[in-house]
């Protein structure tokens, strides 16, 4: 799927990935309203995305679909001062115009390898100052809801993401991670036991030492998804 307010890049892109029988282009859309009623019916697996269109930029698209894109993302644009915060939300490359035909077959290349091999390395690319950290799921104790904001907590460290809780708990829950708290997600391969407390309530705690409460609420959810472990 393409998503650009400019006919000349669609056009390009199309083009370029007509030289490509494995791939088939779904839907071009010229705007972030356009896709957006297109994407239910189009369910790309690729989608590459213009960053600056009128009324609604990629950023706001991405955020008005409300969880985690089940689709991979190549930004498009001619902008470089993009690049940091794509990665952020995800990004799996960034062309910036004018881009050659070896370049974007660079990319394509490394998205069609990241697509069809499963069980591939997930990782969150995080920001810190003028510093990009890569902080790979299978990393993660648990993850902490912060105001607007989530901390993942990762070996020792705390990494702030400017996302919500809900966002990457649609995200990060295929990957082995699960609620236990309105506040609190768990990777469950980390956790080492489950603790009965005085009050009847229990403690999770993980192979770090850390403990954290569980909520009744979460608490059959949690023990059903440990029991195969």
């Amino acid at each position: 799927m393409i998503i650009d307010d400019e006919p000349l890049a669609r056009s390009n892109v199309v083009h370029l990935l007509a030289r490509d029988p494995a791939i088939s282009v779904v839907a071009q859309c010229g705007s972030a309203q356009d896709a957006l009623a297109a994407l239910p019916a189009a369910r790309p697996d690729l989608v590459f995305l213009d960053v600056e269109m009128p009324e609604c930029d990629g950023f706001e698209l991405l955020e008005q679909l409300g969880t985690a894109p089940p689709f991979a993302i190549v930004f498009v644009t001619a902008h470089h001062q993009f690049a940091l915060r794509a990665f952020e939300v995800g990004a799996l490359d960034y062309l910036l115009k004018p881009f050659d035909d070896r370049r974007f077959e660079r990319v394509l290349e490394r998205v069609k390898e990241r697509l069809r091999v499963p069980g591939e390395t997930r990782r969150f690319i995080i920001r810190n100052g003028g510093t990009l950290e890569v902080v790979k799921f299978a990393d993660i104790d648990w993850v902490e809801a912060s105001d607007y904001y989530t901390t993942l907590h990762a070996g020792g460290r705390a990494h702030m993401l400017r996302r919500s809780l809900s966002d990457l708990e649609g995200e990060l829950a295929p990957h082995g991670f699960h609620r236990i708290h309105r506040s609190a997600i768990v990777n469950l391969e980390h956790v080492r036991a489950l603790e009965l407390r005085e009050d009847g309530e229990y403690e999770v705690v993980l192979q770090s030492a850390q403990r954290l409460r569980m909520s009744r609420s979460y608490r059959k959810s949690v023990l059903d998804k440990l029991a195969p472990l």
